[in-house]
């Protein structure tokens, strides 16, 4: 099954490479052409199996019009999770979220962050907290059916990447997990510290693998599970944000100084 998998995987890779170079034409004489991904999309192929992860793709970015590649991978995620219901939030959608499901101190926490990426990070666990489901970045697309790779028990799983570490850029839990807590917590102390280098450290993948590594839970490694940038990159995600790519933001940027906050 696995080399099936990889077959699967090495296949889906191959697209993305060659729809991402035709992209460039495309956008060459399309420059302004954007693509709306929904908010909300009902499962195309509904499913009366239940799992106890619910069946929910989650998504952000900042915003809902994607150049082409980014629409492609949005496409091919929408193929391998027919049975799944589609959601999607921008910036201002997450914030209105956590303020409306978790005010006061988490709220508090989250508006202290300055970098969408930050937002997204902690956005996605509390999101997974009250409703469950799969999160992926915009980036991500499966290699495998979701209905596949999540287990009809699982209550949740996570990817590993080289090194096997645990990263964040994949996450399917069922509501309330106790894991998902545990990682809430480490990034609300984070902040709270100020003491970091970058977002991958403040919010991402390192308090991610800080949590995860010591109760080493259902787990599968990325490449039978979900990758990232295949059909896109950092040009295309980035095309229409002018500070660019969160890897550009500076470590005491991350944070509302003291005096925004007065």
């Amino acid at each position: 099954m696995n080399i099936l998998i990889l077959l699967c995987n090495r296949f889906s890779k191959l697209l993305g490479h060659i729809t991402k170079g035709l992209s460039y034409i495309f956008h060459y004489f399309w420059p302004d052409k954007r693509f709306t991904i929904p908010r909300q999309q009902d499962p195309i192929w509904p499913s009366r199996k239940n799992k106890k992860i619910p069946r929910i793709i989650w998504q952000t970015n900042f915003t809902d019009k994607a150049t082409l590649p980014v629409y492609l991978n949005f496409l091919f995620n929408r193929l391998m999770s027919l049975s799944y219901e589609y959601r999607f939030l921008t910036t201002q959608d997450r914030a209105d979220f956590i303020a409306e499901n978790f005010p006061g101190t988490i709220n508090d926490h989250y508006q202290q962050l300055t970098v969408g990426a930050s937002q997204a990070d902690l956005w996605r666990l509390l999101t997974l907290k009250k409703y469950g489901g799969i999160y992926m970045d915009i980036d991500a697309h499966f290699v495998w059916p979701a209905s596949l790779v999540i287990g009809d028990d699982d209550q949740d799983l996570y990817v590993r990447i080289k090194g096997d570490r645990y990263t964040n850029y994949f996450i399917a839990s069922c509501p309330q997990n106790l894991i998902i807590d545990q990682v809430i917590q480490v990034i609300l102390d984070n902040i709270d510290k100020k003491e970091h280098t970058s977002v991958y450290d403040l919010t991402g993948p390192t308090a991610f693998d800080r949590v995860l590594r010591p109760l080493n839970p259902n787990s599968r490694f990325y490449r039978y599970t979900c990758v990232q940038g295949s059909f896109t990159n950092e040009y295309f995600q980035y095309i229409d944000k002018a500070e660019g790519k969160w890897t550009h933001a500076k470590a005491e940027d991350l944070l509302k100084k003291d005096d925004d906050q007065a």
